[in-house]
């Protein structure tokens, strides 16, 4: 792997300028931050922020790392060597023929490594379409609020299970109703419940999804998990994630609940909370 040093007026603008540099997005690369930017006293001792950006085929994609510090193994003393005494002179055995080795069996690959399974697009689960009285309120908020963000996406619902709706946006250049890491989806999303569900009567969920982003994303979150573990227990050390939401979060917890070696908690406040990825010697 490599990386380069890059400074900047803030944090940000420091990233921003390593990522333009190397041409990449902040999801092929590791951020460690090596100064914080210092404004000094009428602009006496004044300092960038600088940072230190790792890319290449082997990175995880992570935000801020936490460095504690290195656990050194403990040595074991050599054992005192036992004075050695004379042998006795046997007479020598007919050479025994010696079993042929067994031949060594492939290793299985870590479960850190495996690749989460592809994900069915939503056309292939037939799921028919929904017109009850919550779908067809979720279609009239919907298509109201797309009318709002010039966006010719059709609107069709489908009840997963009894008081759970998925949505599904279709149409074309969908990208601007995703928004960057979802984010847009997301407010869709939000406000379509508090839509629904703002009446008092029995409550609903209601998923929206465009281009099936809800299950690449998922598909994505799963295999950075594995990458990160396999870091935090190559180098035991944390690492701290990206800012997620409530749901992204939980995928990742899910993904490393059984995978020795690490543990997961989460840490800071909303919209800002992130996913610490631990070492963790006792479940070793």
């Amino acid at each position: 792997m490599s990386y380069i040093d890059v400074t900047g007026k803030t944090t940000e603008e420091a990233i921003a300028n390593a990522l333009a540099q190397l041409g990449m997005s902040r999801d092929d690369v590791s951020v460690e931050i090596l100064a914080q930017a210092k404004s000094g006293f009428l602009g006496l001792g004044a300092s960038p922020a600088k940072v230190r950006v790792t890319y290449g085929p082997d990175e995880a994609t992570m935000d801020d790392v936490v460095l504690p510090t290195f656990e050194k193994p403990v040595k074991k003393e050599p054992a005192p060597k036992k004075a050695a005494q004379p042998q006795k002179s046997e007479p020598k055995k007919p050479a025994e023929k010696k079993p042929e080795p067994k031949k060594q069996e492939p290793k299985k690959p870590e479960a850190a490594e495996k690749q989460p399974a592809p994900v069915k697009p939503v056309a292939e689960e037939n799921l028919p379409l929904c017109e009850d009285k919550n779908a067809q309120r979720i279609t009239a908020f919907l298509t109201g609020l797309l009318a709002h963000l010039d966006s010719q996406a059709q609107v069709k619902v489908y009840e997963v299970e009894k008081g759970r709706y998925k949505v599904i946006l279709d149409g074309d250049k969908l990208g601007q109703l995703i928004g960057r890491r979802g984010e847009t989806l997301d407010a869709i999303q939000q406000l379509t419940n508090y839509a629904i569900n703002d009446k008092g009567e029995k409550r609903v969920r209601i998923q929206v999804d465009a281009e099936n982003y809800r299950a690449k994303r998922e598909a994505s979150l799963e295999s950075l998990a594995a990458k990160v573990a396999a870091k935090v227990t190559r180098y035991r050390r944390s690492v701290t994630l990206e800012p997620m939401n409530a749901y992204e979060r939980h995928v990742i917890h899910a993904a490393l609940q059984d995978t020795a070696g690490v543990t997961t908690y989460s840490i800071g406040t909303e919209p800002n909370r992130r996913v610490v990825v631990a070492y963790d010697r006792e479940s070793r």
